[in-house]
């Protein structure tokens, strides 16, 4: 299989016998491989398997560990994030450990026929026996493994230190690593299993927990904490607090030595351009290019209106004489001559006749209700439509009747259409005179004219923000044009407040003996009063807000230099405050205080994030209390001893905190010594490798027979002896 990785392939695989074991450190957050009897392991990475596909040939790859920055521009890795074959600290997806232990052995040097040395591999303590089976099972079955040990990580830790003098045979060994932390008391230089303590809080949590503090701190920067930066900021600035309540405090306060212990990461910020206002030769410029727009776009327009008037005049000119020769044919050739023409009917022909004319009067400019020809056109033509109008009703029968109110109402309501289309052209004609009105007097003074129109825009918007501000509050305002609290008769209109008062005398009158409402002619005015449209102001301020959009558009088109007030401005004058507002180099400075030591407080006080165990401190009191042995002395030789591994314990300040804890729950006088390992994250796999190296560990191993022959029950059993370190 292959894979895609940075890390460099060993070639002295070949030179070790098969005699040698294989070291593995299978952690939930690092794998480690090497050969037996050495210092270092050979191969380090992150116990993460990735599967994206790549970019250019669809294909998809293996990725194990981390993944080089510079190669995510070949891969697709939306679909495919990483994965972990742990849960907790016990591996479950064996799919994914197998693409772990193929990459592991790829590296390390070995070939595809099979593994054939003996492997030391670490689990947690008090491991499943159906995960140690399944291990088995596929370290046997595809490696072709010979035989296969199982230790526990923080023993391992433990007796390499005890081998350097470090700590003693009868001691307690706490090992908060990624996902969890192990407390396991150790008597005679052998782990006693039935006092051992876990609980559900690591190194990941710590990160995470980080990580959600600065997201929830800074949300418009929440895409740069990656899982990544935020367990660099942990490894860098977090430690471990004395007395976390007075930190707290140390903080609160604001002295100097928080603001000393205060962390400051500083993110790449580009200030806003400046807006320099435009000079005035910007701004003549400006005002030049727009008026030779104006002018080319006017010049474009009244070409095109002298094209359709040619056009309408000829078409007109086309119809009268069709009008003319239809008048000279003959009744049985008329319908001959029409289908010619592409004409139905003469009354097709003089309506079009008469739609050429408005048409053309339109573009001329010219009123529309100016008497001409057409209109006795219209009206025979309406006489032709309406025959039975002019007939009276006693000649009528009554199909005939019904048929005339029939065509009664078809003209009336023509006819009012065309009086509400003819003022529609009207209002557009006086518009456009007004237009051009107003656009003589600019040319004849530009800059009267642009004052004018400001003082105008002025005037409009004042009085539309005094309406809305009198439609929000009421009459009643607070000396400075601001909304303050009023109540519901103050938000009312007047008409609103009208209608208010009728309907509460009509119900008080109601309610007063016998109802009766409505015996007097009088009673039923009231209901003309409460139905009267009172919506005058909302009319008025309708048109004002017209008025003012069209003072606004025309100030845009001949003054460069015009704003149009936003909605945001008058928010601001009834006092609102702006929702948004600009980010300054303040906000992409990250500020790091008390999470550096709130986030690792969680290994003392899990219930900090939901987590009800106790903390690494109460484990030592647990694990002791767990003992079978009941003796005050071996209690004394276990605190005399504790050893702290695991990469959690390189946090500063982690001894003295948990030697005061330790104290606090044991009786006055005990001795109590923390130490550190010499290296918490390497010393688990130098023990094992030192394990491995001892001529009697294949009797601490099983083969693969043994497996077979004694089955998963005989794995609940299995133990090594570490006492061979």
């Amino acid at each position: 299989m292959a894979f895609v990785s940075k890390i460099r392939r060993q070639t002295d695989y070949n030179t070790f016998p098969s005699s040698v074991p294989i070291v593995i450190d299978n952690g939930a957050s690092y794998f480690r491989i090497g050969w037996a009897g050495e210092t270092e392991p050979r191969v380090v990475f992150r116990n993460i398997v990735q599967r994206p596909r790549h970019k250019a040939t669809g294909e998809t790859v293996t990725i194990v560990g981390d993944l080089d920055p510079a190669m995510m521009k070949y891969f697709d890795c939306t679909r495919s994030g990483p994965r972990s074959p742990f849960d907790s600290n016990v591996v479950y997806q064996f799919e994914i450990m197998e693409y772990i232990l193929d990459f592991a052995f790829d590296r390390l040097g070995a070939d595809g026929s099979g593994i054939d040395h003996p492997i030391l591999i670490t689990e947690s303590a008090c491991n499943p026996v159906q995960s140690r089976s399944k291990m088995a099972e596929l370290l046997f079955e595809t490696y072709g493994v010979p035989a296969v040990a199982f230790g526990v990580d923080a023993a391992f830790s433990y007796k390499y230190n005890q081998l350097h003098g470090i700590c003693k045979k009868d001691g307690i060994v706490l090992c908060p690593g990624f996902t969890t932390t192990h407390a396991i008391p150790f008597v005679d230089g052998e782990p006693i299993y039935t006092g051992s303590c876990r609980t559900n809080i690591g190194g990941y949590h710590i990160t995470d927990y980080l990580k959600q503090l600065l997201s929830l701190k800074y949300p418009f920067h929440s895409s740069r904490f990656t899982w990544e930066k935020a367990e660099d900021l942990k490894l860098e600035h977090c430690y471990i607090a004395p007395n976390y309540a007075s930190e707290v405090r140390l903080f609160q306060e604001g002295t100097k030595e928080a603001e000393e212990k205060t962390r400051y990461w500083q993110l790449p910020w580009i200030p806003p351009p400046t807006e320099v206002p435009p000079s005035e030769e910007e701004v003549a410029r400006k005002a030049a290019y727009r008026e030779k727009q104006g002018q080319r776009l006017r010049d474009m327009a009244e070409a095109k209106r002298l094209t359709k008037i040619n056009e309408s005049e000829n078409h007109l000119q086309s119809l009268r004489f069709l009008l003319k020769q239809l008048d000279q044919v003959e009744e049985d050739d008329i319908p001959s001559f029409l289908s010619d023409t592409g004409y139905a009917s003469r009354q097709e022909l003089e309506s079009t006749f008469s739609k050429v004319i408005q048409s053309l009067r339109k573009a001329r400019g010219e009123p529309k209700n100016e008497p001409d020809e057409s209109e006795e056109n219209t009206d025979s033509f309406n006489n032709e439509k309406y025959p039975l109008l002019n007939v009276p009703d006693d000649m009528l029968t009554p199909e005939q009747l019904k048929e005339k109110k029939k065509q009664l109402f078809l003209k009336t309501t023509t006819e009012g259409r065309q009086r509400a289309r003819q003022k529609r052209n009207e209002e557009e004609l006086q518009k456009e005179r007004k237009h051009q009105l107003e656009e003589e007097r600019r040319r004849e003074n530009p800059e009267f004219y642009l004052e004018e129109m400001r003082v105008q825009y002025k005037e409009v918007l004042e009085r539309v923000e005094q309406k809305k501000r009198l439609k929000t509050n009421g009459n009643s305002t607070n000396g400075n044009h601001k909304s303050g609290n009023v109540g519901r008769g103050e938000r009312l209109s007047a008409a609103q407040r009208e209608r208010m008062r009728l309907l509460t005398t009509a119900a008080f009158d109601r309610g007063k003996g016998e109802d009766t409402f409505g015996a007097k002619d009088e009673d039923w005015h009231l209901y003309k009063l409460m139905s009267k449209d009172h919506d005058d102001d909302d009319e008025q301020l309708d048109s004002d807000e017209a008025e003012l959009a069209r003072l606004s558009s025309r100030l845009q088109e001949i003054d460069p230099t015009f704003v149009q007030k936003l909605e945001e401005d008058s928010s601001q004058i009834s006092g609102e405050v702006p929702r948004v507002r600009p980010l300054t180099e303040e906000d992409y400075k990250i500020v790091i205080g008390i999470e550096r030591f709130r986030c690792p407080e969680i290994l003392f006080h899990p219930n900090l994030v939901g987590i009800d165990q106790v903390g690494l401190d109460e484990m030592a009191g647990v694990s002791i209390r767990r003992l079978p042995h009941d003796e005050k002395e071996l209690e004394e030789r276990l605190t005399s001893s504790i050893l702290m591994t695991g990469g959690c314990s390189l946090v500063p300040g982690m001894k003295e905190r948990l030697e005061c804890g330790i104290r606090m729950i044991r009786p006055c006088g005990s001795p109590i010594h923390v130490v550190q390992a010499m290296d918490p994250v390497l010393d688990a796999w130098r023990g094992a490798s030192a394990f491995a190296a001892d001529l009697n560990f294949l009797g601490n191993a099983f083969s693969k027979m043994d497996y077979y022959e004694k089955g998963e029950d005989w794995l609940r059993r299995y133990q090594i002896r570490y006492n061979t370190l």
